[in-house]
């Protein structure tokens, strides 16, 4: 059997900016086997969320910004020392070091959640673009990258009703997804507990806009071959895979099926685990986008290091989370 070439040495530097943090990844061509599993559980924070107070009522922990900011940079001096290879323990080289040359390196750049808000859509209108949104360094970042994914946290339509019971329900029209190019994803997940606010018929909109405008999706889709679909990208001569799937979902039947539409969740692994091993043979490297977790909770659930160590287990490369609006740490 063929095997996948295997992430040996990574740098990680995550910039924060606008009250959004985003990992930045580089491999090296190098590509022998790897000494560790490498997960980022838990995850990066969206680009911005509902107003009132920010977000769903997921978690109701209230961490004060000045917590935040100290958190955030001991965990940015946590990396900065991993980088550079300067461990307290060890060899200080258990990650090796990245070559001098470029070339051959591929970056993913990876975003939270992303829901363009009446707040966001009033500076985009105001600025007369995406400057008015995203800063400059953050925009250079995006545009650097080979590959940049994020969470799209809303359908785009004009179809479907509100669902019921729920206290937070998002939807923009399809006359806005320009903004959303121009921020820039390659690929965006759709597995999350928002894309289904409106219903399957929103849900079908927004696979057939994203795919017309050339914006791959993983994580949800027309029925469960849709939502399961390994999107693999090849740059540099590397192919990178893409899968996605959900722990947080409002009610079981957002649930994808082989019939209907639906979301790709992993409360029960074993769909996603047997894609995982499928991908063996169709990439390289192999990333997997879950949304888990408790929103700002800054320690991953137990149940999120189970599955992220499953999906590396299975073959999965990376692993990145979403949905908790704060950072939660990096595994090696």
């Amino acid at each position: 059997m063929k095997r996948r070439k295997k992430f040996r040495k990574i740098f990680i530097l995550p910039p924060v900016l606008l009250a959004a943090i985003f990992i930045w990844l580089v491999a090296s061509q190098r590509a022998n086997s790897r000494t560790a599993p490498d997960i980022l559980s838990g995850g990066p924070v969206e680009n911005y969320r509902a107003s009132g107070n920010g977000g769903d009522p997921d978690g109701n922990q209230d961490l004060s910004t000045e917590k935040r900011e100290r958190e955030t940079e001991e965990l940015l001096l946590k990396i900065e020392t991993a980088q550079k290879g300067d461990f307290s323990s060890g060899t200080g080289n258990e990650f090796g070091h990245l070559p001098g040359e470029e070339d051959g390196r591929v970056s993913l750049l990876f975003g939270g959640d992303i829901y363009l808000s009446d707040h966001v859509l009033n500076a985009y209108d105001k600025a007369g673009g995406v400057a008015g949104i995203l800063d400059e360094g953050l925009r250079n970042e995006i545009a650097s990258a080979d590959i940049f994914m994020a969470n799209e946290e809303f359908p785009f339509s004009d179809r479907g009703s509100a669902a019921e019971d729920k206290q937070f329900t998002f939807r923009l029209p399809p006359s806005r997804l320009h903004i959303m190019q121009e921020i820039g994803p390659d690929i965006l997940t759709l597995a999350n507990n928002h894309i289904l606010d409106y219903g399957t018929d929103a849900l079908l909109d927004t696979c057939a806009l994203l795919d017309e405008a050339g914006i791959r999706r993983v994580g949800a889709g027309a029925n469960l071959d849709d939502a399961k679909k390994l999107e693999v990208m090849e740059i540099k001569g590397k192919r990178i895979g893409f899968l996605a799937a959900s722990r947080v979902i409002p009610v079981s039947s957002w649930t994808v099926g082989k019939s209907h539409p639906g979301v790709l969740t992993t409360y029960d692994p074993s769909i996603l685990l047997k894609e995982i091993q499928a991908a063996e043979e169709q990439c390289d490297y192999l990333v997997v986008y879950i949304h888990w977790g408790i929103e700002r909770n800054t320690e991953p659930e137990e149940y999120q290091r189970t599955l992220a160590r499953q999906y590396i287990d299975a073959g999965a490369d990376l692993v990145v989370g979403s949905h908790p609006h704060v950072l939660q740490g990096i595994e090696f």
